[in-house]
């Protein structure tokens, strides 16, 4: 089964159809979201079915959250980069390297349940990117310093996970929701490296990478040709990835249940590229 990092569209496979971002829900656009708002989505080049209101902004293909600088602030341009027709791709807004060499994250404390899985999965996710020696890193902080909040939240729904984009002035997105609702507090390597996978993969849309299958998400999710569309706030092919499917990738934007997706060889490439 497909998970997405949204149960139905942005990242993971479960027991019943759910995406590690998030599993495309059809549901009815709610009556809050402007046609405004939904104007300025699609002209960013995102797809407004599923669209989800939330407290911090709008959650967009399963486990992408747009916030209202993200809409409606002037796109930041990369001069150097093509715009991609396949994969690899990152957005246009990446991470100061300078600003943040070291970003710290912090896991919220109202999960004690949770509290030893969630713990050592970020763990897992932060080790797995500083064993690229990248030009950030990440640390396991406390909230006082935190510039990426882990939030735990528990929801009856499709949604596994979401974060957002980093901002216009390079700083990395500051909030990743994860889902406890769809989780087992087991501290056994294989659920703990399960969570890290999707924990990395919104690590990574906070640092600026967009799925692997944007151009065709049907590719990990399964069911219909799905573009994600491109957008001003990015879709930007990494020069030496692929151009056609990349199996295994750590953005891809469905992951089956109990997946664990360490990077392959093409998403270091990608992330040694950007970082």
């Amino acid at each position: 089964m497909k998970n997405v990092l949204k149960p139905v569209v942005v990242v993971c496979c479960f027991a019943v159809v759910i995406f590690a971002c998030k599993k495309e829900d059809r549901q009815i656009i709610p009556q809050e979201v402007s046609n405004e708002t939904l104007r300025q989505i699609k002209k960013l080049g995102f797809n407004t079915e599923g669209l989800k209101k939330i407290k911090e902004g709008y959650l967009v293909e399963g486990d992408i959250l747009l916030t209202d600088e993200d809409l409606f602030s002037e796109p930041v341009v990369s001069p150097h980069m093509v715009i991609a027709d396949e994969e690899q791709y990152r957005t246009f807004k990446i991470v100061n390297a300078l600003a943040y060499p070291s970003i710290k994250v912090t896991l919220n404390k109202n999960s004690s349940n949770y509290q030893r899985v969630f713990s050592a999965a970020l763990n897992e996710a932060i080790k797995r990117f500083n064993a690229l020696n990248l030009k950030v890193k990440f640390q396991h902080a406390n909230a006082a310093h935190a510039h990426i909040n882990l939030n735990i939240y528990n929801e009856e729904s499709n949604t596994l996970a979401s974060a957002g984009f980093p901002t216009n002035n390079g700083a990395p997105y500051n909030l990743i929701r994860l889902n406890a609702y769809h989780f087992s507090t087991s501290t056994n390597p294989a659920n703990i490296n399960y969570i890290a996978t999707i924990l990395t993969h919104e690590l990574g849309h906070c640092i600026g990478f967009r799925h692997t299958d944007y151009m065709n998400r049907a590719y990990s999710c399964g069911g219909d040709y799905a573009n994600e569309g491109q957008s001003t706030s990015g879709a930007v092919h990494i020069p030496g990835t692929p151009t056609g499917s990349n199996a295994g990738s750590w953005m891809l934007a469905c992951i089956g249940s109990g997946t664990n997706r360490p990077f392959n060889t093409n998403d270091v490439k990608a992330l040694n590229y950007v970082y």
